[in-house]
């Protein structure tokens, strides 16, 4: 079973900064694919961030490309996204989210993912 637990989220003004931390349980798996979604009100989830293990190759949504960072410390089974210049259109619901049998290609397309774990998630919000 794997558990998923997100931290760091809050209300910050735009162009303030954040940063989400995930404290995952995947280190039984050799391949695995961990990012970033988030979830707009009323609105579908997008992928904001993935990173492929082995490898790290790494995908970033178009709308965070140069504000946001993803990374992860193996040792000690924890995502990271740190944020920075945030927009009030950053304003959602973030989940951690890890598929242990997504191939490389499908993790660096940003998903979807076809066997997702999600976390509880963390509100974010950035007033203008």
């Amino acid at each position: 079973q794997v558990q998923l637990e997100e931290s760091g989220g809050g209300s910050v003004q735009a162009g303030g900064s954040l940063r989400l931390s995930c404290a995952a349980s995947v280190s039984t798996y050799h391949t695995f694919c961990m990012g970033w979604f988030r979830q707009f009100p009323g609105k579908g989830q997008e992928g904001v961030a993935t990173i492929y293990t082995p490898g790290g190759t790494i995908y970033y949504a178009d709308s965070v490309k140069g504000r946001f960072t993803i990374s992860q410390d193996l040792a000690k089974n924890t995502l990271y996204l740190q944020m920075n210049s945030l927009k009030p259109e950053d304003t959602a619901m973030y989940y951690c989210v890890t598929d242990p049998w997504a191939d490389r290609k499908d993790c660096s397309r940003g998903g979807p993912l076809g066997h997702p774990f999600w976390g509880k998630g963390t509100q974010v919000t950035v007033s203008s």
